[in-house]
């Protein structure tokens, strides 16, 4: 008996290794002291030291069961960039930049070709959030995952100095709230999806006139990444008084969470045309308006709150950046609650 013949392939974890090395090399920071391979990352700070008070910011998240669709279609080439939005999106919602990213994929069997497509979605993820992949993880778990399953989690640590923390405690009565573009339902919700259509090769490989594309293609499409539109807004000038990352709970839940006591959310619905998975998802599975805001982000991937006053520029910013802005409501006196209308 050897380990090979209890499940875990300790070859194949080096083939993955030497599989991923390229796109690795790919994302690295001239702050990244390692190479892959050692037992931890290295990150200079050095840089940091220029900032007033630099403070460390963090966010961990998976793709959830959005893996599912990756399984049934067998492409594993973009559910790395999920993996890192999800994080790098939660990092800038406080006015971080991401500096470095770690992955955690846990295996039934490690294929080292299937597991350096992942990570080659991780690197590009990485390289859109200008931050470095410095190390990571493979978990081969026999007898625990099935062998042609897999899930994918991971880390970002970021920085920003003090002063330019994005908390929310300045936003008032007044201030407009622009929604920044999602790419589709992203990396929320799917254990609802997949109870809606049925999750087979030839259901996702449908082609629609509506959607433009598959089934599988449109809700497969990767998580924006918000890191270079944010930074653009910030360099236009823009105070970003508050920002929520659009995931888990929708509207409804994540828009509060940059509000200050006393201070709600008034979200006008035809403001921004809603993409058609949603309008889908909504008539396929018989789904009330207020679970549909509570449950997806319908096509908006990021909310934040600006005076009045910098509206124009931040529109123009977020153009800029080759996204789609909004103003989609404004910040109002009363309940720290959303309201649709």
């Amino acid at each position: 008996m050897d380990y090979k013949k209890a499940g875990v392939d300790i070859e194949a974890g080096y083939k993955s290794v030497e599989l991923m090395k390229q796109y690795v090399k790919s994302t690295m920071r001239p702050e990244v002291l390692t190479d892959i391979g050692g037992f931890s990352g290295a990150f200079s700070l050095g840089k940091i030291k220029d900032m007033e008070d630099p403070v460390l910011l963090s966010g961990t998240d998976g793709c959830g069961t959005k893996v599912k669709l990756a399984f049934i279609m067998d492409k594993h080439d973009t559910i790395g960039i999920d993996a890192v939005a999800m994080c790098v999106n939660d990092v800038v919602c406080a006015g971080g930049e991401p500096l470095f990213f770690l992955d955690y994929i846990a295996c039934g069997k490690n294929y080292p070709e299937k597991i350096a497509t992942i990570v080659k979605g991780v690197a590009e993820g990485c390289r859109q959030s200008e931050c470095a992949l410095v190390g990571g993880e493979t978990a081969e778990h026999p007898g625990l995952m099935p062998k042609d399953e897999y899930d994918l989690a991971g880390f970002a640590v970021g920085v920003v100095d003090r002063k330019d923390l994005i908390t929310g405690k300045d936003i008032k009565d007044g201030d407009v709230l622009i929604g920044i573009a999602s790419s589709g339902v992203h990396s929320n919700g799917f254990s609802l999806v997949r109870s809606v259509f049925n999750m087979t090769e030839e259901s996702l490989n449908t082609y629609y006139d509506s959607l433009g594309t598959t089934l599988g293609e449109a809700l497969l499409a990767p998580t924006k990444i918000y890191v270079k539109t944010l930074k653009s807004i910030k360099n236009a000038g823009t105070t970003i008084k508050g920002c929520s990352h659009i995931t888990g709970g929708g509207f409804y839940e994540n828009i509060p969470r940059m509000l200050p006591d006393g201070i709600g959310a008034e979200i006008i619905k035809d403001s921004y045309d809603i993409p058609p998975i949603f309008k889908m998802l909504s008539t396929d599975g018989d789904i009330s308006e207020q679970m549909m805001y509570n449950t997806f982000n319908m096509g908006i991937g990021m909310v934040i709150a600006v005076d009045k006053a910098d509206v124009d520029k931040t529109l123009e910013a977020i153009t800029a950046a080759g996204e789609k802005g909004y103003v989609i409501g404004k910040a109002v006196a009363g309940k720290k609650e959303v309201t649709l209308c």
